[in-house]
């Protein structure tokens, strides 16, 4: 049974991670989703042997939408959702909550690709991780797709702005 989403990685905002506002700093943003993706990696096998024997995942790119300020102490969960897999390549989709309140803090979303390290590019997946990461998208496609999700950026203009 694979959970949807899963709850992989939770943290608890120490005073390191305020800004000038007493605001969690928007790196610490970055870096909570980067735990949880990391914990993701782990979790479908991605490890140091496995980061050894030449291969990982890099992030190609990651879209982070702030919805409400965290403080110090906020306990914080990163539910992480599987949205696409492609040979090469995984969509993730991280939902940052307040575990007290469930309430969203964040979310990011990610494209990630599969490199083969020495050579500098990106390969296929072999065939063992893309099953496992396809497993999961199947278990993840009953969950309605973010809203969030494939977001543009841009200034809004028309009445009103």
């Amino acid at each position: 049974m694979i959970d949807a989403p899963l709850r992989l990685h939770q943290a608890t905002v120490p005073p390191e991670w305020l800004d000038y506002n007493g605001h969690m700093s928007e790196w610490c943003y970055l870096l909570l989703v980067g735990d949880a993706a990391d914990a993701f990696f782990r979790y479908v096998g991605i490890d140091k042997a496995y980061r050894a024997a030449g291969h990982s995942l890099y992030t190609a790119e990651t879209h982070l939408h702030h919805l409400r300020e965290a403080a110090l102490g906020d306990r914080l969960e990163v539910p992480l959702q599987v949205l696409d897999v492609g040979p090469k390549s995984l969509h993730l989709f991280h939902s940052v909550r307040d575990q007290a309140t469930g309430e969203p803090v964040a979310t990011a979303e990610q494209l990630l690709v599969h490199v083969d390290m020495a050579a500098g590019r990106v390969v296929p997946m072999p065939a063992a991780l893309h099953g496992r990461v396809e497993a999961i998208r199947a278990a993840h496609a009953a969950l309605p797709r973010p809203a969030e999700a494939g977001h543009v950026m841009g200034i809004r203009r028309g009445a009103g702005w």
